[in-house]
């Protein structure tokens, strides 16, 4: 143990991902298409800046329960109450609504202030109308495609059209699952969780590429000529295996920090939904690149023919000659 230890730690791992691949991506292909069944039959659960409503809060008595809150409300039927700790040791009630029971904004701050014994001064209200809320939603959807398309051009002229394609579909793996999992938890979708996913595309892709442009240098090198150009890929990832841990380990400690202290700790709602989000997607990240974007690339590779194949091969080592010799 401690011998394959030294030798990951030093590149030198001589991991065989290929048998690894024939149960990876069966797993991937099931987890994915859990989530697409979870997105069309739950859905996601949008936050109020998505589909617009309002939020209530008032501080209340140790003595006041959800159910007591629920009662003194009007419409109590279309509404989203919470009991949350405050981290001076109190405890306050928030209340959700859609926007369609705005118009009787004013009846639930009475209740609540009534509720909790206060004046309606001190009732906390954040309204967000519908058309703000599809605002929102309108640029959330057009930054992840346009975030899509730069990436993907660039990666085909930097790399090859092949590798954006892989790295393509590890982002959308990632998202994919972890929208899933959001929808299966009752997860609430946020500003702060679209910012997350955002994060997550471009740390998949930043892994991927990692590998990636290990396999294009050793390609270019010519060690593709050993068993073919599995074996390439194979070598190329245990070279950057350590890598890819370390950048792992060193991203995701802050983050899980962020979610046990900031958000289970301190009560902070926006790093809870940031955090959440980036946990799962750097952990899937680091996973579809080893186990998803490699093997996507070599399935690609092998259905290339063997003169076109050689052509390219050709092309990119005389570039890259030019290149150095500039």
């Amino acid at each position: 143990m401690k011998s394959i230890l030294k030798d990951l730690y030093h590149s030198r791992s001589t991991i065989d991902f290929v048998p690894l691949w024939a149960k990876s991506i069966p797993a991937s292909v099931a987890l994915m298409v859990i989530s697409v069944l979870a997105l069309v039959i739950l859905g996601l659960k949008p936050s109020i800046e998505f589909e617009g409503g309002g939020i209530f809060e008032v501080s209340v008595p140790e003595s006041v329960d959800v159910g007591q809150a629920r009662d003194a409300l009007p419409g109590s039927d279309n509404v989203r109450v919470q009991l949350v700790g405050d981290p001076d040791g109190g405890s306050f009630i928030r209340v959700q609504t859609g926007a369609e029971l705005l118009e009787n904004s004013t009846d639930i701050v009475e209740a609540l202030a009534e509720l909790g014994g206060v004046t309606t001064n001190d009732v906390s209200i954040n309204e967000v109308g519908p058309t703000w809320g599809d605002q929102i939603t309108s640029k959330a959807i057009r930054a992840l495609v346009a975030f899509f398309f730069v990436v993907a051009i660039y990666l085909a002229w930097r790399l090859e059209w092949r590798m954006a394609a892989g790295a393509l579909v590890a982002v959308v793996h990632d998202l994919l699952i972890t929208a899933g999992i959001y929808s299966i938890l009752r997860l609430e979708v946020s500003p702060a969780t679209v910012i997350a996913l955002l994060t997550i595309m471009g740390y998949s892709l930043y892994d991927t590429v990692v590998v990636y442009d290990k396999i294009l240098e050793n390609e270019l090198d010519g060690n593709s000529r050993v068993k073919g150009y599995g074996d390439l890929v194979n070598r190329s990832m245990n070279q950057v295996l350590m890598r890819s841990i370390n950048t792992t380990i060193t991203t995701v400690l802050p983050v899980l920090s962020m979610l046990v202290v900031g958000a289970l700790l301190l009560g902070g709602a926006t790093l809870r939904d940031f955090s959440i989000a980036l946990f799962i997607g750097l952990i899937l990240g680091t996973y579809s690149s080893i186990f998803l974007a490699a093997p996507f690339l070599t399935w690609l590779k092998n259905r290339q023919p063997e003169e076109e194949a050689e052509l390219e091969l050709r092309e990119r080592r005389a570039a890259r000659r030019r290149a150095e010799a500039k």
